[in-house]
Protein backbone atom coordinates (compact mmCIF):
# COMPACT_ATOMS: atom_id res chain seq x y z
CA UNK A 1 0.00 0.00 0.00
CA UNK A 2 3.48 2.23 0.06
CA UNK A 3 2.94 2.47 -3.51
CA UNK A 4 -1.08 4.13 -3.23
CA UNK A 5 -2.35 0.64 -4.06
CA UNK A 6 -4.59 -1.57 -2.70
CA UNK A 7 -4.99 -5.73 -3.30
CA UNK A 8 -8.38 -6.74 -2.76
CA UNK A 9 -9.92 -9.83 -3.48
CA UNK A 10 -13.15 -9.96 -5.51
CA UNK A 11 -15.86 -12.68 -7.51
CA UNK A 12 -15.50 -13.44 -10.93
CA UNK A 13 -18.76 -14.76 -12.65
CA UNK A 14 -17.81 -18.11 -15.38
CA UNK A 15 -20.61 -17.94 -17.87
CA UNK A 16 -20.08 -21.00 -20.62
CA UNK A 17 -21.59 -20.80 -24.00
CA UNK A 18 -24.42 -23.63 -24.46
CA UNK A 19 -22.85 -25.90 -27.26
CA UNK A 20 -23.54 -30.09 -27.43
CA UNK A 21 -20.99 -31.49 -25.64
CA UNK A 22 -21.29 -28.26 -22.65
CA UNK A 23 -25.39 -29.94 -22.32
CA UNK A 24 -23.31 -33.61 -22.41
CA UNK A 25 -21.41 -32.79 -19.61
CA UNK A 26 -23.80 -30.66 -17.78
CA UNK A 27 -26.17 -33.68 -18.14
CA UNK A 28 -23.47 -36.42 -17.31
CA UNK A 29 -23.40 -34.95 -14.22
CA UNK A 30 -26.32 -34.34 -13.07
CA UNK A 31 -27.28 -37.62 -13.57
CA UNK A 32 -25.02 -39.14 -11.35
CA UNK A 33 -25.47 -36.48 -8.74
CA UNK A 34 -29.21 -38.29 -9.04
CA UNK A 35 -27.82 -41.51 -9.47
CA UNK A 36 -25.81 -40.65 -5.74
CA UNK A 37 -28.72 -39.11 -4.11
CA UNK A 38 -30.87 -42.74 -5.02
CA UNK A 39 -27.58 -44.45 -3.47
CA UNK A 40 -27.72 -42.41 -0.57
CA UNK A 41 -31.59 -42.76 -0.13
CA UNK A 42 -30.93 -46.21 -0.39
CA UNK A 43 -28.13 -46.55 2.50
CA UNK A 44 -30.31 -44.27 4.42
CA UNK A 45 -33.44 -46.68 4.46
CA UNK A 46 -31.05 -49.48 5.15
CA UNK A 47 -29.21 -48.30 8.06
CA UNK A 48 -32.01 -46.66 9.84
CA UNK A 49 -33.37 -50.14 9.75
CA UNK A 50 -30.67 -51.59 10.97
CA UNK A 51 -30.84 -49.27 13.73
CA UNK A 52 -34.04 -50.10 15.01
CA UNK A 53 -33.61 -53.53 14.79
CA UNK A 54 -30.31 -52.71 16.81
CA UNK A 55 -32.75 -51.30 19.50
CA UNK A 56 -35.21 -53.82 19.30
CA UNK A 57 -32.87 -56.54 19.78
CA UNK A 58 -30.99 -55.11 22.73
CA UNK A 59 -33.70 -54.76 24.57
CA UNK A 60 -35.77 -56.89 27.12
CA UNK A 61 -39.00 -56.19 26.48
CA UNK A 62 -39.35 -54.70 22.44
CA UNK A 63 -43.12 -52.89 23.33
CA UNK A 64 -41.16 -51.18 26.55
CA UNK A 65 -42.09 -47.16 25.46
CA UNK A 66 -38.49 -46.33 25.96
CA UNK A 67 -37.73 -48.19 23.43
CA UNK A 68 -41.11 -47.55 21.77
CA UNK A 69 -39.79 -43.60 22.27
CA UNK A 70 -36.01 -44.64 20.79
CA UNK A 71 -37.50 -46.08 17.60
CA UNK A 72 -39.86 -43.59 17.02
CA UNK A 73 -36.91 -40.98 17.37
CA UNK A 74 -34.75 -42.75 15.12
CA UNK A 75 -38.35 -43.20 12.45
CA UNK A 76 -38.27 -39.24 12.87
CA UNK A 77 -34.45 -38.85 11.57
CA UNK A 78 -34.64 -41.11 9.04
CA UNK A 79 -37.84 -38.97 7.68
CA UNK A 80 -36.10 -35.85 8.11
CA UNK A 81 -32.89 -36.85 5.95
CA UNK A 82 -35.41 -38.91 3.57
CA UNK A 83 -36.86 -35.60 3.34
CA UNK A 84 -33.87 -33.91 2.49
CA UNK A 85 -32.17 -36.16 0.41
CA UNK A 86 -35.61 -35.86 -1.85
CA UNK A 87 -35.67 -32.02 -1.97
CA UNK A 88 -32.05 -32.02 -3.37
CA UNK A 89 -33.25 -34.85 -5.95
CA UNK A 90 -36.19 -32.46 -7.42
CA UNK A 91 -33.59 -29.81 -7.42
CA UNK A 92 -31.51 -31.82 -9.74
CA UNK A 93 -34.14 -32.83 -11.53
CA UNK A 94 -35.16 -29.78 -12.03
CA UNK A 95 -31.94 -28.82 -13.14
CA UNK A 96 -31.59 -31.67 -15.57
CA UNK A 97 -35.13 -30.27 -17.13
CA UNK A 98 -33.09 -26.67 -17.59
CA UNK A 99 -30.57 -27.76 -19.13
CA UNK A 100 -32.55 -29.74 -21.66
CA UNK A 101 -34.52 -26.50 -22.24
CA UNK A 102 -31.54 -24.39 -23.34
CA UNK A 103 -30.46 -23.51 -26.68
CA UNK A 104 -27.34 -23.62 -28.70
CA UNK A 105 -25.13 -20.93 -28.09
CA UNK A 106 -27.16 -19.66 -25.28
CA UNK A 107 -25.01 -17.73 -22.70
CA UNK A 108 -25.42 -19.18 -19.02
CA UNK A 109 -23.84 -18.57 -15.66
CA UNK A 110 -21.75 -21.58 -14.85
CA UNK A 111 -19.94 -21.05 -11.36
CA UNK A 112 -17.92 -18.11 -9.74
CA UNK A 113 -13.78 -17.74 -9.30
CA UNK A 114 -12.27 -15.70 -6.80
CA UNK A 115 -9.11 -13.43 -7.86
CA UNK A 116 -7.29 -10.26 -6.81
CA UNK A 117 -7.36 -6.92 -8.03
CA UNK A 118 -5.24 -4.06 -7.68
CA UNK A 119 -7.09 -0.22 -6.37
CA UNK A 120 -5.99 2.54 -5.76
CA UNK A 121 -7.21 6.37 -5.37
CA UNK A 122 -9.26 7.37 -8.09
CA UNK A 123 -10.66 4.04 -9.34
CA UNK A 124 -13.70 3.06 -9.79
CA UNK A 125 -14.40 0.63 -7.07
CA UNK A 126 -18.21 -0.87 -8.42
CA UNK A 127 -16.03 -1.47 -12.60
CA UNK A 128 -13.13 -3.12 -11.01
CA UNK A 129 -15.30 -5.49 -8.65
CA UNK A 130 -17.34 -6.61 -11.97
CA UNK A 131 -15.87 -9.55 -14.10
CA UNK A 132 -16.57 -11.92 -15.72
CA UNK A 133 -15.13 -14.61 -18.15
CA UNK A 134 -16.61 -16.67 -21.13
CA UNK A 135 -15.64 -19.72 -21.55
CA UNK A 136 -16.70 -22.29 -24.80
CA UNK A 137 -16.32 -25.99 -23.84
CA UNK A 138 -13.77 -24.79 -21.60
CA UNK A 139 -12.07 -22.72 -23.24
CA UNK A 140 -11.84 -19.04 -22.83
CA UNK A 141 -13.27 -16.99 -25.08
CA UNK A 142 -13.82 -13.28 -23.56
CA UNK A 143 -12.44 -11.63 -20.69
CA UNK A 144 -14.88 -9.22 -19.58
CA UNK A 145 -14.34 -6.02 -17.25
CA UNK A 146 -11.67 -4.43 -15.43
CA UNK A 147 -8.62 -6.26 -15.00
Amino acid sequence: MADGTLSIKRTITVRAVVTPRWKEDAERELSNAVSNTDAQLAQLEQEGQQLIDEIRRQSANPLDPRVQDQVGSVQQQVAAKRAELEEQKRQILEQQRQVRDLEMEQIVEQGQLESTVEVRVGDNLVEKLQAAVLVRDGVVEAIEGAL
